[in-house]
């Protein structure tokens, strides 16, 4: 009853994160652009601290406006400090080997698969390494201060320690979920700390002088602005997975379709870059060579591509701590979420299709155009199979199918696009978790 009270109310679901903690980690990011271009602070370090600028400010408004470590869904009880000491120590203990284990693995990982160790992979490569031995220090007061305001303290990290101690009442089901959450940190963050250096100087050290009076010039620099955003954003989220923060991972997708979908669209399972299977560009020019002979158009089309990319990073400002992939960590309803489940889906490829052209092509041969506008569409395809493997991960949450019912009837972009029989409220059921998935 709860539930079809929700979906059928004229008014939006509460978002599980405020616009305001988007707002102040922009802010903090603007700030420190600004210094950085006029200072000319382009290195690798510079662009962390461009990443600390965005996320110190999004906690620091977390905790004291939201007081989001007050949320039920924290599942910590403040008011508790738990007795018994020598049970919660042996708890602690046992989440440490657990942690620390998960930890190895992932150092395995980046040791065994040597693509780690080349490109722009060495940079986030040596970070870790920097970073492991006060990280493995830190765990340990963090691990048993949590542990004694947790309402339960024997989560997945705990049973894959249980485990490894040979301890009983070890869930393999609790053991698969955490594993399957660190896979997704251990994945993306890597990915995101190495193209952090490369995105940001591009945007702090850009030639200004022909920004200023080339309208291409101004357009890609504005793009790249909005990428250095997204990424930085991301890149927090992926960082501060932690309950005090109410940005804990809830759970990470068990779908292989879902893993398959995402996974092709990064290093270095890729398919769609250059030279890929779903390689779109052969003979391609960008937007600017077709339309130089057109300024008018060459001007509005550049305004079309700016706000397009402006979309996608808004979807993930959106976000504030708690960006990632394949996981829920609570569910969006505000900002670009009120107009479209999916914003950064639909504009990232609206703003391939326009960008790229791939019905033009420079070869004067029309079976690379056909090619190119296939194998776009394909990519398409690829980000439509994302769009629906999330859906199903998401459903099993009552909140997500609340906000996806009241979009089907009142989001003006989900709207036009959802079959009327689903706008009356039936829903389409995710498949059943097999051993396959």
């Amino acid at each position: 009853m709860i539930e079809r009270d929700l979906s059928e109310t004229a008014s939006r679901p509460p978002s599980a994160v405020s616009t305001g903690v988007g707002i102040a980690g922009l802010a903090g990011l603007a700030v420190w652009m600004a210094v950085a271009i006029v200072f000319q602070f382009e290195g690798p370090y510079a662009a962390l601290v461009n990443v600390a600028s965005c996320g110190i400010p999004m906690v620091l408004w977390s905790l004291l406006i939201d007081k989001v470590h007050r949320s039920p869904t924290t599942g910590i009880d403040w008011a508790v400090h738990r007795h018994r000491p020598e049970d919660l120590t042996d708890i602690s203990v046992t989440k440490l080997v657990g942690l620390w284990a998960t930890w190895a693995m992932i150092a395995g990982v980046y040791c065994i698969f040597r693509f780690y160790w080349s490109g722009d992979y060495v940079f986030a490569m040596h970070l870790f390494a920097t970073a492991a031995i006060p990280l493995l220090l830190a765990s340990v007061p963090y691990v048993f201060w949590l542990d004694r305001r947790l309402v339960e303290p024997r989560d997945g990290v705990w049973h894959l320690g249980a485990m490894l101690r040979m301890k009983p009442g070890v869930s393999p089901d609790e053991i698969w979920s955490h594993l399957r959450a660190w896979a997704v940190k251990a994945f993306f963050l890597a990915f995101m700390i190495s193209i952090i250096p490369g995105s940001y100087r591009s945007v702090v050290a850009a030639d200004f002088n022909r920004i200023q009076v080339d309208t291409v010039a101004l357009a890609q620099w504005l793009i790249g602005f909005m990428f250095v955003i997204d990424i930085a954003f991301a890149t927090v989220g992926y960082l501060l997975t932690m309950r005090p923060l109410d940005a804990h991972i809830r759970s990470a997708t068990p779908y292989a379709s879902g893993w398959a979908a995402a996974l092709i669209c990064y290093p270095p399972f890729i398919l769609m870059n250059s030279g890929g299977p779903l390689d779109y560009r052969l003979g391609a020019q960008d937007w600017h060579y077709w339309l130089q002979a057109h300024p008018t158009l060459l001007v509005v089309t550049g305004f079309v591509l700016v706000a397009l990319t402006a979309f996608y990073a808004w979807a993930t400002v959106a976000f504030g701590l708690r960006f990632s992939n394949l996981t829920h960590r609570g569910i969006l309803t505000h900002g670009p979420y009120a107009l479209t489940k999916h914003p950064a889906y639909l504009s990232k490829n609206l703003f391939w299709w326009i960008a790229g052209l791939p019905f033009l092509v420079t070869t004067d041969n029309v079976v690379d155009a056909i090619r190119n506008t296939t194998l776009l569409a394909a990519v398409s395809g690829v980000y439509y199979w994302r769009a629906k493997t999330e859906e199903w991960h998401l459903s099993a949450d009552p909140a997500y199918r609340a906000y996806a019912a009241w979009m089907a009837r009142h989001g003006p972009i989900t709207r036009l696009l959802t079959p009327a029989n689903l706008r009356n409220g039936k829903r389409p059921e995710a498949p059943a978790v097999s051993s396959a998935d």
